[in-house]
This record gives structure tokens, sequence and C-alpha cells, in this order.
């Protein structure tokens, strides 16, 4: 009797041992959920000053956590954007430059597969978007290219299936499922790629007409001129001229389109012509043109865009109440970013690419209960080739020495020290579909240089305290010179730092 309550002793503790060890090795490598849009504005963003809409449930992970306020990505465009991400590597590095004509190569190491050697199960939900099938996930399912906001198809491991419902609940259900069937016995890694907010802007059923009772005010840059700015004036991306009325803000739609409206249910292809046949008739009604022209054409494009960007805020609710139903939130990180930033009106502009602030900066917000403090607001500077590293960090992974990023897991902790000095851009793709000509430059906290080549070679310099709009190039102004001269010098460095031998040659051919 004394021989067998010592071997259940000795059972009861080791069992205890092992649970404890367990539950430590969790609270070690927490849960991670990246949550990743794209082209959704930070200015569109209630938790950034947003007056536009309110996004309460990507305020729900700011205020709980951590908001970036100087997040910049390093070549402002979709693809580039996650190859950045899977890599932690500028384009040049990576090999992923321009969104179109390319394919990824999965024959480099990506921080996913460095995850699951750590025993994280890893999966990829959503919009990929690199041209290739993801590779070092455990499981994906993925939107066929750019995907479709209605009845979209996905592509699975094994076969590829349309699937009725609207994308961005399809994203989160498919999401959940994962989740319910997923290893608990490992952490997880999952990326939701969302389509919302890309262009067309077509809005979920229920969220038609969500903004119809709103009057947005102009952006101070929206009548910007262009003065000085050789590169701004012949780009091809304005809500004057390169918006387009039927397919950018349905008015009097081609319902023959095969190729998206094919695709409707007869139920939901009434109700969205119900509702823009309306706004065509109110612009048939209206009869405008000219600047009246130009006005009303960014207040459609504001309201169907937020009425997107609105159904992607609901399902980042849903994703957050399944983690608290499944006691899954205490040891959970979740992560909201958009691939870039985007144009609302600024420059009467929309699309991104450029180095200009709405273009060049990203939402970023984090939530990790117990390391970040509630109500964190991160200034420093920080690049999208950091989130990798980040990540791992927070794992308790290795960080492969040629990940060109570093961990900004010490500024989410509360330390005053980390981010960057100055932050280096590179863009290509040219001339389609915007004619933005291609340019690298520097951005520190007061100042941004670029230089733009290709077809036309030109610099800009802009101190962001005084101009923050961005509409005054004082390259030439004399009262700069040894700022220029200074900024010329550091981004030589950092072109010299990350290897970009294509921008060290144009640059040296400029002195």
């Amino acid at each position: 009797m004394q021989r067998y309550s010592f071997r259940f002793f000795v059972l009861a503790s080791l069992a205890l041992f092992s649970q404890q060890g367990q539950a430590q090795q969790a609270k070690k490598q927490p849960n991670i959920i990246v949550i990743f849009s794209d082209d959704h504005a930070y200015q569109s963003i209630s938790a950034y000053g947003s007056k536009l809409a309110v996004t309460p449930n990507i305020d729900r992970i700011a205020h709980g956590g951590a908001l970036f306020t100087n997040a910049i990505v390093t070549n402002s465009i979709c693809g580039p954007s996650r190859a950045t991400l899977l890599t932690g590597k500028y384009s040049h590095e990576n090999g992923f430059k321009v969104n179109e004509r390319q394919v990824f190569n999965p024959n480099q190491e990506q921080f996913q597969q460095v995850l699951r050697q750590q025993g994280y199960q890893t999966a990829w939900i959503g919009k990929w978007h690199l041209g290739s099938l993801p590779t070092g996930f455990d499981y994906f399912n993925i939107l066929n290219g750019q995907g479709q906001y209605y009845n979209p198809e996905f592509i699975g491991p094994k076969d590829t299936v349309r699937q009725e419902g609207y994308v961005t609940n399809l994203i989160t259900d498919f999401s959940e499922q994962w989740l319910d069937k997923r290893d608990t016995t490992k952490p997880f890694f999952l990326v939701v790629g969302e389509k919302a907010t890309h262009r067309e802007w077509f809005p979920d059923l229920q969220d038609l007409g969500a903004f119809d009772d709103k009057e947005f005010p102009l952006p101070p840059s929206f009548h910007d001129d262009y003065k000085d700015r050789l590169a701004a004036q012949n780009q091809d991306m304005t809500i004057d001229k390169t918006m387009r009325l039927r397919e950018d803000l349905k008015v009097h739609i081609d319902y023959d389109q095969k190729s998206i409206f094919s695709r409707f249910t007869p139920e939901q292809k009434a109700v969205f012509k119900a509702y823009y046949d309306k706004v065509s008739a109110d612009f048939d009604r209206k009869n405008l043109s000219g600047d009246e022209l130009v006005k009303w054409k960014y207040q459609r494009y504001l309201k169907d865009y937020l009425s997107t960007a609105k159904s992607m805020d609901r399902n980042i609710g849903k994703l957050l109440d399944y983690l608290d139903a499944h006691h899954l939130s205490e040891n959970t990180v979740v992560i909201y970013a958009s691939d870039q930033g985007f144009y609302l009106g600024e420059h009467g502009w929309f699309d991104k690419r450029f180095i200009y602030e709405e273009s060049l900066k990203t939402a970023f917000v984090v939530r990790y209960p117990g390391v970040i403090k509630p109500g964190t607001k991160i200034t420093q500077l920080t690049a999208n080739i950091d989130w990798a590293p980040t990540l791992l960090d927070i794992a308790h992974a290795p960080i492969p020495k040629d990940i060109q990023g570093k961990s900004f897991l010490p500024l989410l902790k509360g330390s005053k020290q980390g981010g960057y000095d100055a932050v280096y851009y590179h863009y290509y793709e040219f001339p389609q579909p915007h004619h933005v000509y291609p340019h690298f430059g520097v951005r520190t906290p007061q100042y941004t240089l670029v230089h733009f080549y290709g077809p036309s070679s030109s610099w800009e310099l802009y101190d962001l305290k005084k101009d923050p709009q961005q509409v005054h190039n004082l390259y030439q102004n004399a009262a700069y010179a040894k700022t220029v001269a200074s900024l010329k010098t550091r981004l030589e460095a950092l072109i010299r730092q990350y290897d970009d031998k294509e921008a060290l040659e144009i640059y040296q051919k400029e002195q």
C-alpha cells in the first residue's frame, strides 16, 4: 500500500511538472495572428485619429496594445510588401520588386519556416498575390491572384473551389475553421490575408450606402498643382482623370462583364444593382462637370472605400471575439497591418507608390497581453523589413543572419531605445499601371529626400515639420543646402548598407 502511494505520488508529480512545463512553453511561445489588409489607409482608422470612419475593432487591438505612428514600408506596393513580410528583406534582395509579371522565389528562407522548426503550426488564409503557391506553411487556402469580392475562388493544397459569399466573411470563416481543427498542443501562427480594401472597392451587401449620409471634407492638398515636382506632374493616378466612373464608381455598370458580375448569384445581383442604379440616377440628375464632377467622384470613392473597410473591421471583431470565447486572447499576439499606405484624395490621388507620407506609412497595431502596455504609442521609425525578425523574436526563435531588418520587440516592451534615424525606400514599377517614376530615397524623423530616375531625373526634399502635406520641394532652396548634403551622405550609406547595387550605380552617376 505504501509502495502504491509512493508510485502514485511520483506519477502525479511528473504529470504536474509536465503540465507546468507545457504551460511555461506555451507562454514562452505565444500564438501569433497577423491580419494583413490591402491598401487600407491609416487616415481611415479612428485609432489614428481619423474622422472619416469609426473602426472599433482595429481600435480594440490598438487600445489593448501598441499603435505605431511611423511604420514605414520599403516599397509601397502590394506583392513586394508581402514578399518583404515573408523574408525580412528589401525587394532587391528577395527578388520581388513589382506586382505583375513576377513569381515569388520560394527557394529562399522565409520566417514562417523558422517558426515551424520551433514547433509552430502555420497557415496563410486569404489574399497571397505572389504568383506562386505558399511554401513553408502547414496549411494554406488563398485567393486566386487579386481575388474577387463576391463568390471568389480559393486555392487549397489539393484543389481550387469557388465559394459563395463575400470575400471578407469567407476569409474569416476559413480562418476560424482552421483554428477549430488545429493541433492544440502546438502554438500557432496564422496570417489572415484580407482582400479589402483593394480597388474596385465592392462593399458587402449589408454595407451598401453605409456612408451615404456623410459629406467628407476635401484633404488640404486635394487641389495640389504639383509645382516643382516633375514626377507628381506626370503620374496617372488622379481621382479627376484616372478614376473610372463605370468600373471604379459603378455608374451605369456594365453587368455583362463576365469576369465580375457573372459570378453574382441572382439574389446578390438584385441587391447590388438596386443600390447602384440609385447612384447612377443621382449622377445623371446632377449633370456635373469640371471641379464639381471631381468632388462628386471623391465622395463616391470614399463612400465605397469606407463601406468596404467596414466589413473588414467587423470581421476583425469576429476574430477577436473567437479568441476571447476560446480563452486564447491572453497568449495570442494579434497584429493588424496594411501592406502599405493609400491616398484618400491627398494630392488629388488614389493608389500608393510614392515615397510621400500617405503611401509610405502604413497602419500597424499590435496587442500582446502581459507584455505590451495597453495604450502604448510608438513614434520611432520602423520598417516592414523588421516585421519578420520581430515575430521571430517574440516566438523566441533564431533570426537568420541574412534578414535585413531588426526586431523592435524592445520598443514593444517599453524601451525608448530602438527604431531608426533613417529608413531607406526604393520603388520600381514603371510605366504601368500608374506611371509613377521609379525612385529611391531616405525618410528621417524630419525630412524626406528622394531621387526619381528612369525617363526623367529629379530630386525632391521635404521638411515634414514645416510642410506635412509635402507640397513644397526644397531641394533647390539654398537654405537647405547643408541638409541636402547630409541626407545624401546618409542615403548613400543606406544604399551600401543594404547592398542595393542598382541604386548605387544610379546615385553615383548623379554626383
